[in-house]
């Protein structure tokens, strides 16, 4: 029986092209871990497991645990969550893109 949880790993592997050993290799995980959660309710997962999913796959651990988070919403926090650790000169460089980037757009 799979579940909500399940689903939405597997619908962010298959997006990303991973296979069940790649995400499982990217999430410091095991492919039968990872093969579990897509197919089976395991009684409680990992919370460290999960978190290492959700990083692997782009979105935030909310995104896996509640209902009411949109995909697009996950993707960008966990850009966001990325943003916020670099290092300044890093920032800086990733707004000047962005303003080129929006230019362009105009």
């Amino acid at each position: 029986m799979t579940t909500p949880l399940g689903n939405k790993i597997r619908a962010l592997r298959k997006d990303k092209g991973y296979t069940l050993d790649r995400l499982a290799e990217l999430a410091d995980s095991s492919k039968s871990y990872i093969w579990e959660l897509e197919n089976k309710e395991p009684p409680r997962p990992s919370g460290d497991k999960i978190s290492k999913i959700a990083t692997a796959l782009g979105v935030t651990t909310d995104y896996f645990l509640t209902d009411d988070v949109e995909l697009e919403d996950a993707a960008d926090q966990a850009f966001y969550r990325e943003y916020r650790a670099q290092r300044p000169k890093t920032k800086a460089r990733l707004r000047q893109m962005f303003a080129v980037i929006k230019d362009d757009e105009q």
